[in-house]
């Protein structure tokens, strides 16, 4: 599935780091950026993350919500949350439901090897559940949250 900017985001239900069921409609009337990651604990990840949490009042100022999303279970990522003091929840999509209507499921290479696997992108959803941004391959783990940051201010 293709995510268009201007259109509403595909709804989603997925448990966090605590085991609760979190759903896009549950952030109405607050902006929400949802980040998909590879894995907790890796380097890129662990910098991403990182500087989402080091910028967090930003964020929160703009009445924002953060979600990080992998394939990791809800123990991986409250051992993460709890490593890094990370002031925001994390979801679990082990089963990829979510992922490929994010467009954040696919078809990856490294080191010569070809498969399947999360592709590190970013959404920024507006109050109206509507596609605001969408960074559909992030290149730069540890600033990225800033360019981020920069377009929900321009809100």
């Amino acid at each position: 599935m293709a995510i268009e900017e201007g259109k509403k985001a595909p709804a989603f239900t997925l448990p966090d780091q605590d085991g609760k069921m979190v759903s896009l409609e549950d952030f109405t009337d607050k902006y929400v950026i949802v980040y998909f990651y590879p894995k907790d604990n890796t380097p890129g990840c662990t910098k991403e993350a990182c500087t989402f949490r080091d910028n967090i009042t930003s964020f929160t100022d703009k009445d924002c919500v953060i979600l990080g999303v992998s394939k990791d279970s809800a123990k991986a990522h409250t051992n993460f949350i709890a490593k890094f003091d990370l002031p925001f929840s994390l979801l679990s999509d082990k089963e990829a439901v979510m992922l490929p209507e994010y467009a954040a499921w696919g078809e990856k290479k490294n080191y010569g090897r070809t498969y399947m696997g999360i592709i590190r992108s970013t959404l920024s959803i507006g109050p109206d559940g509507v596609v605001i941004k969408h960074w559909p391959a992030v290149k730069k783990a540890e600033t990225h949250p800033l360019e981020v940051l920069e377009v929900l201010q321009q809100q």
